[in-house]
C-alpha cells in the first residue's frame, strides 16, 4: 500500500495580493477609516458584475509552468471580481496536473472570497493517499469537492487498479464524507467548523452519454441515481452544444428520481481549433453549425465575438428551459467568459 509523504508544491506563485492583513493607513482616530477599495480582496471598480439571480460558476486549469502563473492569476482575479458562486479547478489537459490543481485550489480557499471546488479522482490512487489529500484540502479550508472516477493512466494499455484502490465515483463520495466525519470527531472546534460550513460533493454527468465510457444518456441517468444515493449534492454536466440535449436528459433524470440540481456546462467556442481539440479530448462531437459559424470569421476577434454570442444564446436557452445556473469552461480566458454572462445578464428575464 502506498504511503503519503510530503510532496513538494509546484512552482505556482500565489497572487501578489493574497495577504489578508489590512493596510496600515496612518489615519487618526477621528478619521472614518480606510476606503473598502483599499482591501485587496474587494473587486476593482471596473470589474464585471454577474447577474445575482443566476447561479454562475467557472472552471480554470492550473498554469503549466511558473512563467504562466502571473497571467493565470490575473485571469482568476478577473473572474473572482465578478463574484461567481464558485470556481472549480480542473487537472488541466488530459487530467495530468494534479499537484498544480491542488496548489491553486488551496490558495483560492485561503485567500479569496469565492469558494473553490476541488477536483478529486480515485483511479490510480490508493485509499490512503486519497484520504490524506482530502484531509489536506479540508485543513486548507476547501469545503466542496467534485468527485470523479477519473481516467486510467495514458499509454498503459495493460493497467489495472490496485487492490486497495477505489474504482467508482460513488466510493469516492462515501470516502470524502467519512474523512470529514472522522475529522469533525477529533475536536469540538472542528465539529463546529463542519456545522457552520458543511461539505458539499458534486459529481459529473454526461447528457449525451459519455463517449469515453461508451454510455448512453439513459445509462448516465442510472449512474446519476447511484451518485445521488451515495450522497452527491449536485451535478455538473459535460458541455452540450444543444440545449434540447440537456433538457431531455434532465427530464429523464427527474423521471428516474434524481432530485439534486443539475448544472449545465457551457464551452464558449471562441476558437475553432479549441473546439476541435476539445472534441479530440472528450469525444463530444463538435456541432457542425458552430464550426460553420466560426469558419466564416475573418479575424480572431470576430471569431471570439461569434463564439461568445453562440455561448450566450445557449445559456439563455438553457436558463429559459429551467436550468438552475450555468458553469462555464473558461480555458483560462476570463474576457470571453465574462462577455457571455454580460449578454445573459442583459437579455435574461429573472
Amino acid at each position: 500500500m502506498a504511503t503519503h509523504t510530503a510532496t513538494p508544491q509546484p512552482a505556482i506563485p500565489a497572487p501578489s495580493n493574497a495577504a489578508t492583513t489590512a493596510p496600515d493607513t496612518g489615519l487618526a482616530a477621528s478619521d472614518p477609516g480606510p476606503s473598502p477599495a483599499s482591501f485587496g480582496w474587494l473587486p476593482a471598480q471596473t470589474s464585471h458584475q454577474l447577474p445575482s439571480h443566476i447561479t454562475t460558476s467557472f472552471e480554470v486549469m492550473p498554469p503549466r509552468n511558473p512563467q504562466a502563473a502571473p497571467k493565470f492569476w490575473t485571469t482568476v482575479k478577473q473572474l473572482v471580481d465578478a463574484r461567481p458562486n464558485f470556481i472549480s479547478v480542473t487537472y488541466g489537459a488530459a487530467g495530468q496536473d494534479r499537484r498544480g490543481a491542488r496548489a491553486v485550489t488551496e490558495i483560492l480557499a485561503r485567500h479569496v472570497p469565492t469558494p473553490p471546488i476541488a477536483h478529486l479522482t480515485c483511479v490510480g490512487t490508493s485509499i490512503e493517499e486519497i484520504t490524506q489529500i482530502v484531509t489536506d484540502y479540508l485543513d486548507s479550508g476547501v469545503r466542496t469537492f467534485l468527485a470523479l472516477r477519473g481516467d486510467p493512466p495514458v499509454n498503459k494499455p495493460g493497467w489495472s487498479p490496485a487492490d486497495d484502490a477505489l474504482v467508482r465515483a460513488t466510493d469516492l463520495i462515501h470516502l470524502i464524507r467519512e474523512v470529514d466525519y472522522k475529522r469533525s470527531a477529533r475536536s469540538a472546534s472542528l465539529a463546529l467548523q463542519s456545522a457552520l460550513q458543511p461539505i458539499r460533493v458534486a459529481v459529473a454527468t454526461f447528457p449525451g452519454g459519455n463517449p469515453a465510457a461508451g454510455t448512453t444518456p439513459e445509462a448516465e441517468v442510472e449512474r446519476l441515481v447511484h451518485k445521488q444515493v451515495a450522497g452527491a449534492d449536485f451535478a455538473i454536466s459535460q458541455f452540450s452544444w444543444h440545449a434540447a440535449e440537456f433538457t431531455r436528459f434532465v427530464e429523464l433524470a427527474r423521471a428516474a428520481g434524481v432530485t439534486i440540481p443539475i448544472v449545465p456546462g457551457i464551452l464558449p467556442p471562441t476558437q475553432i481549433r479549441r473546439v476541435l481539440r476539445t472534441q479530440e479530448l472528450t469525444g463530444v462531437e463538435a456541432s457542425p453549425e458552430v464550426l460553420d459559424a466560426l469558419a466564416r470569421a475573418d479575424s480572431p476577434a470576430q471569431e471570439e465575438r461569434i463564439g461568445v454570442r453562440i455561448a450566450a444564446d445557449l445559456a439563455l436557452e438553457l436558463l429559459d428551459g429551467g436550468a438552475p445556473g450555468v458553469h462555464l469552461y473558461t480555458f483560462n480566458k476570463a474576457v470571453p467568459a465574462l462577455a457571455v454572462m454580460d449578454i445573459v445578464a442583459n437579455e435574461h428575464d429573472a
